[in-house]
């Protein structure tokens, strides 16, 4: 048992509660097998029935179809009770042809590696500059290309603390597919976004081209990386509640 729980709430109508629920134990492998011992964060999840009430003190996950049609926890990022929210928008992948697995894989990890959406590094830019990067740990090799199976599903590949660290030499691992080569490498369809401090201007992103067209990204309005541009003072909270389907 471990300090940290997610409850997943389905609200998609294009994927039924089997679906979610037959792919919560590769999730849980994930996150206890591959993010814990490279990170030192574990977490344990669990699936809310229709009806059932989400326990006290458990961080949310909610499965919605598009983020247009998300109702009370589209668009927000923490709890009424300051508790961090996170959102899979399983119709908008399945329209990108990409894994609705491997985004909510994203979601959980970047969930636990930074709850609170305010964790960054400090580097340098090519002039030498002042320049903050976002602690994302899937986004710089999301592309589902990149993924791996556990059992019968698809989960995000994600880079490890020495991603962040431009002092690690060549050989290190830096993603836990092994992928990536340098600090700070982008694979093909990820990104990150950076800060540069004396510009003045607000969270950029850089993204890494896949052949001639970038894949799909996929934070969507009121996203981690939306959040970083907005004043917490502008977030929304939510009651993290089941709603009935229609």
């Amino acid at each position: 048992m471990t300090n940290i729980k997610i409850a997943i709430v389905n609200e998609s109508t294009v994927l039924s509660d089997a679906d979610v629920r037959k792919a919560l134990p590769d999730l849980q492998t994930q996150i206890h097998r591959d993010f814990a011992p490279a990170w030192g964060i574990d977490a344990d999840l669990q699936f809310i029935d229709p009806g059932q009430k989400i326990p006290n003190g458990a961080w949310v996950v909610g499965i919605f179809d598009t983020s247009d049609q998300a109702n009370a926890l589209g668009y927000h990022d923490v709890t009424n009770d300051g508790l961090p929210v996170g959102k899979v928008f399983a119709k908008s992948d399945l329209d990108a042809h990409l894994s609705w697995t491997v985004t909510a894989s994203h979601e959980l990890l970047e969930m636990l590696a930074d709850p609170d959406i305010n964790l960054t590094v400090f580097t340098l830019n090519e002039f030498n500059s002042a320049r903050l990067i976002a602690y994302e740990v899937c986004d710089p090799c999301e592309a589902d290309a990149d993924g791996y199976k556990i059992g019968h599903t698809l989960v995000s590949d994600f880079v490890f603390p020495s991603w962040f660290e431009t002092f690690r030499a060549p050989g290190t691992q830096f993603d836990f597919q092994k992928l990536i080569k340098k600090p700070l490498e982008l694979r093909p369809g990820g990104y990150i976004s950076f800060n540069d401090i004396s510009s003045g201007v607000a969270w950029q992103q850089i993204e890494e081209r896949a052949g001639e067209s970038a894949v799909p990204l996929r934070p969507r309005v009121g996203s981690r990386r939306e959040r970083r541009r907005t004043s917490r003072t502008l977030w929304y909270r939510s009651t993290a509640t089941r709603r009935n389907r229609e």
